[in-house]
């Protein structure tokens, strides 16, 4: 693992209107581990977008969500479980322009799967935003991948970002549909750790963030070494690790 880190580039509006956009997508496993070593996680990332997936979705969901969104320093955008389970908080930066919690056909035997979606501003720039968790099952996380690129298109955003857990590894069929059309950011800009979920041998990248042609990726991965962030709360927060991104938005 990484000891040091090379700083991505902080939050920022340019002058022509572009924005420079810190992204975290990370599954938080319901928050049922360390939560305090989670907020210390997220806040020291500074995203101004977290994109989670196992959000909190059954008893008390959106308080569980709304603690965790203030002692991280953010706001709940929109999901939880209302999108059974992803969700999307931001930061004040984000001007608000629509929310959409979705739900996809549930298959029998099978979790209920769902997106959470928005459209945000920051500057100028106009952005699409998604966070998804897919399915165990390959065929039917196929048919999800294609739903949300579909998602995505219809989002009516030049511009736009999907993050999640896609329980594949990159080359597998859904991972390479995603990534065909959008920009899988660690392998267009590696930046920190690449491997996502260390608890099999060897580890394996099953998280990611993609994002749209136009954007342009500063750097991307697994923020091991990054300031604020230990190995410690990695392992006290959840059993997945989190992916970062920074990037930028042109102006619309």
């Amino acid at each position: 693992m990484a000891t040091s880190l090379p700083l991505l580039p902080p939050s920022r509006t340019e002058p022509d209107g572009s924005a420079v956009v810190r992204v975290l997508s990370y599954n938080i496993r319901s928050m049922r581990d360390d939560t305090t070593a989670l907020a210390r996680v997220i806040s020291a990332c500074a995203p101004d977008l977290v994109l989670l997936q196992e959000a909190p979705r059954f008893f008390r969901w959106r308080k569980k969500l709304a603690r965790l969104a203030a002692a991280s320093g953010q706001v709940i955008l929109s999901g939880g479980g209302s999108a059974a389970g992803p969700a999307i908080l931001c930061t004040l930066r984000a001007t608000v322009e629509r929310t959409e919690d979705v739900l996809l056909p549930l298959t029998p035997g099978q979790h209920r799967r769902g997106f959470a979606t928005a459209v945000v501003r920051f500057g100028g720039a106009r952005l699409g935003v998604l966070s998804c968790h897919l399915s165990l099952e390959k065929d039917e996380r196929y048919t999800q991948g294609g739903m949300l690129l579909d998602r995505l298109a219809g989002m009516g955003a030049e511009h736009a970002i999907a993050g999640g857990d896609l329980n594949e590894r990159p080359g597998g069929r859904t991972f390479a549909r995603l990534a065909e059309t959008l920009q899988d950011c660690w392998a267009t800009a590696p930046w920190g750790d690449e491997h996502t979920w260390t608890r099999t041998d060897p580890p394996r990248r099953i998280d990611a963030i993609f994002a749209t042609k136009g954007i342009e990726v500063l750097g991307c991965g697994v923020p091991i070494g990054h300031p604020g962030v230990t190995e410690t709360d990695l392992r006290a927060a959840t059993d997945h690790l989190p992916v970062l991104a920074a990037l930028r938005i042109p102006a619309n």
